[in-house]
């Protein structure tokens, strides 16, 4: 498998249009030859400088292609002015990424590229953001006229938005920005107030300085402690392996884990699939590429204290090299192993059927995606297993280009897509989803992210499509009530994942947003759960908004102190849009939890898809929790063992296990709260687990009762 990656990496310069310079090199060579650029007219000139300057900034060589572009706006002709706009937009976003380099990477701290931009996140090197405030200001003086072209429409709205960020950068906003192309100060308030999560991944020492990728936290040496494991898409770039020392400090150990020369992959998926009792890893590879992705994917199988082993070919998954970016554990079959299902990328160049792998309990896998009639072909965005129905066996729900796919568990080996039956087959450009009972009402709902439009949309009028949350009503249909809970924001979610930041029981989630495009510079995008009744954006308030591009996302108690952090995989698709990974430390709440490591022994060892119920008396009032293990959304990876928030109970009334094999349904009754437990299959009583707490880099702030 190294060898593979490595001759795909040595290739990368040719075949790879996001990662490598071969574009970017044509073009320098007919920039070196004087005298053909000297015979060019002078609008063919102008195309010249003007793609070599945006070659070279997506491959990070800002003073190159601000220099290029400089060039490319002298010889454009005065009467051209849709190219002027176009220039100077570039020239705009050039600047601000120069700016951006010279400050938030080279001066990384806690508050860079959050918005609202404060404190240290301001920019000490303002060059940049004064050029880039100039140039936008030049694309904004000759608005569009009606009729014109939407791509022209596109220019003024981005450079409004990006006009209001440089002038954040410089500690401008809003008094600076002038009043007709001035973005709402309301747009930058939360409507609810929350405490602010400190982004300390600035002071733990970490390299992830990288492209696009996945990230997945757990426990995968079993000592007690969440590691942390990341990738990235770069065909040349490093998966990296962080083990948790246990006292707020983190080591890279990727050599020492057996992954040195493990290139690439977009996203991770864990799961202990040989009941072993250690976490094994599902790296996938080639998404976006298409007939240039036909990357092989990798099993890692976890030998215990962090070393892995490559495989991929003696556990039958590597028949086929698919590009793809989704895939999912769960045991579909109920035969107490886990099983894994790709959702593969398939476009007018590839056709690469979707895959359904059946663990056979040995260690090999048997492909049987055609017998079970998902072997579709799609360019398949997000899958997530859930029980929709709750007849205990898995069902699949895949998000795609195009209608969506619900797959119902036959609960004989075969699927029937029930998705346009029920109506939940939109949007129609969704991306990262997952079943969650948001509202705590004993059913499995779904949500779906959405490409919500260009990053333009946050400064006018425009909207796309939208995210949907589809309630499950517990009669086997669902509807969409994303409008009426307050899911309105025009996000273009990538990464995504949820989890319980304020212990009431009641998942947050948050989108890790943007795209390919360096213009799509947006906030990140967290959304406090109201209840189970409706979701407020408190991105703002809570120091979430996050300008680079977002994708693996987990929620997980990092510091073992009861609460949930976020950790966030940072970068984009172009070498010119690296960037460090975030980690945001919750601040503390008033609500109290229960963390809860699951181990079956007639079903998965790790858990997946059992489903727990904590029964509470909370505010004088009795509720149950509904939780179903898993690693969350699909891209970005949770930990298997659950950190769930009991609000202010002192005790859990009644704790009901059921596990998806064996259906044994396990009660245990006033449950201490804030400890640790750990619940095998089938016992009599949930055993004491032992987690010491420790502290990550943080300062105290008050968080207020929830």
């Amino acid at each position: 498998m190294r060898q593979a990656l490595r001759e795909i990496a040595a290739r990368s310069n040719v075949e790879n249009d996001f990662v490598g310079d071969g574009h970017a090199l044509q073009l320098r060579s007919l920039l070196a030859d004087e005298q053909y650029v000297a015979g060019l007219q002078a609008q063919k000139r102008w195309e010249l400088f003007y793609e070599a300057g945006r070659a070279e900034l997506r491959l990070g060589n800002e003073k190159q292609a601000l220099g290029l572009l400089k060039q490319a706006l002298d010889v454009v002709p005065q009467n051209n002015a849709y190219d002027r706009k176009r220039t100077h937009f570039e020239l705009g976003l050039a600047s601000l990424r120069f700016g951006e380099t010279q400050n938030c990477c080279q001066l990384n701290t806690s508050d860079s590229c959050i918005v609202p931009i404060r404190g240290q996140g301001l920019h000490q090197r303002p060059a940049g953001s004064r050029q880039a405030i100039e140039h936008f200001t030049a694309v904004l003086e000759r608005p569009a006229a009606e009729g014109e072209s939407d791509e022209v429409l596109y220019y003024d709205a981005t450079a409004r938005w990006l006009l209001n960020i440089a002038y954040m950068t410089l500690g401008e906003y809003p008094q600076g920005v002038p009043e007709a192309y001035r973005v709402d100060p309301e747009f930058f308030q939360s409507s609810v107030e929350f405490p602010r999560f400190r982004n300390v991944y600035p002071e733990l020492g970490l390299d992830t300085f990288n492209l696009c990728g996945g990230a997945v936290v757990d426990d995968f040496d079993n000592d007690g402690d969440l590691d942390i494991i990341t990738c990235t898409w770069d065909v040349t770039g490093q998966m990296q392996v962080f083990r948790n020392n246990g006292d707020g400090s983190f080591d890279e150990v990727t050599e020492e884990s057996s992954l040195k020369g493990f290139y690439g992959g977009l996203n991770l998926v864990h799961a202990d699939y040989d009941n072993d009792g250690d976490l094994d890893i599902y790296v996938m590879r080639g998404a976006w590429l298409r007939s240039k992705g036909m990357h092989p994917n990798s099993l890692l199988r976890n030998d215990g204290d962090l070393r892995f082993t490559d495989v991929t070919f003696e556990a039958g998954l590597g028949q086929m090299d698919c590009p793809t970016k989704t895939a999912a554990w769960a045991d579909y079959d109920l035969d107490g192993d886990l099983d894994l299902y790709v959702g593969n990328e398939s476009s007018e160049a590839v056709q690469a059927p979707c895959q359904l792998f059946r663990n056979e309990g040995d260690g090999t896998f048997t492909s049987v995606a055609q017998a079970a009639g998902i072997a579709d072909v799609h360019f398949s965005m997000g899958a997530a297993w859930g029980d929709f129905d709750g007849d205990r066996y898995p069902d699949l729900y895949l998000s795609v280009d195009g209608p969506n796919k619900l797959y119902h568990n036959n609960r004989d080996g075969t699927f029937t897509d029930v998705a346009e039956e029920l109506g939940v087959d939109l949007p129609l450009a969704s991306f990262p989803t997952w079943f969650w009972d948001y509202n705590n009402d004993g059913h499995l709902d779904i949500f779906v992210g959405c490409t919500s439009g260009p990053v333009g949309v946050l400064a006018s009028d425009i909207r796309f499509e939208m995210m949907h949350l589809y309630q499950n009503r517990g009669d086997g249909t669902f509807q969409d009530v994303a409008e009426e809970a307050g899911l309105h924001y025009p996000a273009s979610p990538m990464g995504a994942n949820f989890g319980d930041l304020n212990q009431d029981g009641y998942p947050e989630f948050y989108l890790a947003t943007g795209n390919t495009q360096f213009s799509e510079i947006q906030p990140n995008v967290m959304f406090l759960n109201q209840a189970g009744q409706s979701f407020a954006n408190v991105t703002m308030a809570g120091g979430f908004g996050h300008l680079q591009k977002g994708h693996g996302v987990s929620f997980a108690d990092l510091d073992n102190d009861g609460d949930q952090d976020v950790y966030v995989q940072l970068g984009g698709a172009y070498p010119g849009d690296r960037f460090n990974d975030a980690l945001f430390i919750n601040p503390g709440f008033a609500g109290n939890s229960v963390t809860i490591q699951a181990v079956g022994e007639q079903s998965n060892r790790c858990a997946i898809g059992t489903r727990l119920e904590l029964v509470i008396e909370a505010d004088g009032q009795e509720r149950s929790i509904f939780h179903t293990i898993g690693s969350g959304g699909s891209f970005g990876g949770n930990p298997l063992r659950q950190a769930i928030g009991v609000g202010s109970a002192e005790v859990v009334k009644s704790l009901r296990v059921q596990w998806p094999a064996s259906g044994q349904l396990q009660e245990f009754t006033n449950v201490p709260v804030d400890r640790a437990y750990r619940i095998v299959e089938g016992a009599a009583a949930p055993e004491p687990l032992q987690l010491q707490p420790f502290a990550v880099p943080r300062q105290d702030t008050a968080a207020p009762k929830p």
